[in-house]
């Protein structure tokens, strides 16, 4: 029985707590259920056996996470602050009032500055499951308040970093999950963008991106970047209309061009870009991509990395059509970890206004080969940023910290165009003789949901938030009376 091995013989029978007759869904295993029910009955939905063991092996591993950081590598576990002040760049914060009027606390995005100047306290190898708080609508890989496994150590390379972690997952892994081999493969970030399309790619599908131009230099010369994606036998899966549609969904927000065809006979020459492309091309096309009939090929063109970008979506978009009418492509039991290094320190700014803003956070190291470039160009220069990406999600992100006040100064003031007096406690305590450190954040729920083979993190939290992030439980966030704002100097525009 699944209840135990023991027949209980009842004798005698008294009722506890009485259920209300009708409860809001079944608790059959078979039964589905919808989301907004389930989140809003979830000490209900928790009784199910899914949640029950997601929960359960999470705290497993958990568990096992700091056996391996205390017992075998002297890590010192710290609690840091959940009020804390508004630190410049990166993603919004959530503000909370204060009784003492305009002054704000916010919810750290993560304890990042807490974390180094533990380093200048002489807690050298320090770590947490920290709570993190970003004011963003939750997606299935992403919530408004989400945890991760936070590092940081003193005197160490990126290599350190690389082999702890590795360590760290072997020794924390579930026994009766499929075991994976270390130390994991590594690839630069322009590998990435020009095979793949994306800093996180999906390794478990073996469709690349290729490098096209010259089959085209004498007829097109103006556009720099030419790239090419097949998709072997997709023409059998993925009708013509939703090749449009994947067309127009993977152009959104690229002024790349991009161009689909079918591949329906490699003799004619007439079928295969019919407006587009000459006799010549077509050969050296199915020669270059190997391409064979009921293939789909994709041509994209335009500047920088933004064509292989559009094709990287491209990849996952036909991946997902295929495997939508039974194809099997990627196994989610299998684990294809990756470590993605030489991350550009700087990018240009998201919103599309002049300067530069940091590809990981303004703390991050620049490479040492590429320092004097902060100086000159440093739109040039490369950072001692890594990233760990499984099965196509980021799971975990970090970099050797800038541990000169001067440095990094100079980046807030000069490169970023910040405020530094807002990190004057940071700087000050960096000019106290801090040693160089580094560190990395893993992502706890999106690690999670992989491991248990969920769709999304909801299914790996107890109590997660929806897509608008609201608790549909509870109602929050909800109203509160103008008597109860005055006691923090709020008004509220209607």
């Amino acid at each position: 029985m699944a209840t135990g091995q023991i027949e209980v013989e009842v004798s005698d029978l008294w009722l506890l707590n009485p259920r209300q007759l009708q409860l809001p869904f079944e608790l059959k295993e078979f039964h589905k259920v919808k989301e907004s029910l389930r989140m809003e009955y979830r000490y209900l939905y928790l009784r199910q056996s899914l949640m029950q063991n997601n929960l359960r092996l999470r705290s497993r591993m958990v568990m096992k996470m700091r056996e391996f950081l205390t017992n075998k590598h002297d890590f010192v576990e710290v609690e840091t602050p959940t009020l804390f002040r508004r630190t410049p760049g990166g993603a919004k914060e959530f503000l909370v009032p204060t009784r003492d009027p305009g002054k704000f606390y916010t919810l750290p995005q993560s304890p990042q500055q807490f974390k180094q100047l533990l380093m200048v306290g002489a807690i050298d190898r320090y770590f947490q499951i920290a709570r993190c708080y970003r004011d963003e609508g939750a997606k299935p890989d992403r919530q408004p308040e989400f945890t991760q496994v936070d590092i940081e150590m003193s005197f160490v390379t990126q290599e350190g970093i690389i082999s702890l972690i590795e360590g760290l997952l072997s020794s924390s892994w579930p026994e009766e999950k499929l075991t994976f081999q270390v130390p994991f493969p590594r690839m630069t970030y322009h590998q990435a963008m020009s095979l793949y399309g994306t800093d996180k790619p999906d390794t478990r599908l073996s469709w690349t991106i290729k490098d096209v131009k010259e089959i085209f230099s004498e007829e097109i010369p103006p556009a720099p970047v030419i790239q090419g994606l097949r998709i072997p036998k997709g023409g059998k899966y993925i009708s013509s209309k939703e090749v449009d549609d994947i067309v127009k969904f993977s152009k959104q927000g690229f002024s790349a061009n991009l161009l689909a065809t079918k591949v329906k006979a490699l003799t004619s020459t007439s079928k295969l870009f019919s407006k587009h492309l000459f006799e010549k091309h077509h050969k050296k096309l199915v020669a270059m991509l190997e391409l064979e009939e009921e293939d789909i090929l994709f041509l994209s063109f335009g500047n920088q990395y933004e064509p292989h970008m559009a094709l990287g979506k491209v990849r996952l978009k036909c991946a997902d059509k295929m495997e939508e009418k039974g194809v099997t492509l990627r196994n989610k039991e299998k684990m294809h970890f990756l470590w993605i290094q030489d991350f550009p320190l700087f990018l240009p700014r998201e919103d599309g206004s002049e300067g530069l803003e940091s590809a990981h956070h303004p703390f991050t190291a620049p490479h040492p080969e590429d320092q004097a470039l902060l100086y000159t160009c440093p739109h040039k220069a490369r950072s001692q940023h890594y990233d760990l990406v499984l099965n196509g999600q980021e799971i975990g992100g970090g970099s050797i910290r800038i541990h000169s006040a001067q440095l990094q100064r100079y980046v807030l003031n000069n490169i970023l165009k910040e405020d530094s007096t807002q990190l004057e406690h940071l700087l000050t305590a960096l000019d106290s003789g801090c040693p160089p450190h580094g560190g990395i954040a893993l992502g706890l729920d999106r690690l999670m949901a992989i491991v248990c083979q969920t769709e999304s993190i909801r299914d790996v939290i107890a109590f997660p938030k929806s897509h608008e992030g609201r608790d549909l439980m509870s109602g929050a966030p909800t109203y509160v009376s103008q008597d109860e704002l005055d006691i923090y100097h709020i008004f509220v525009k209607k």
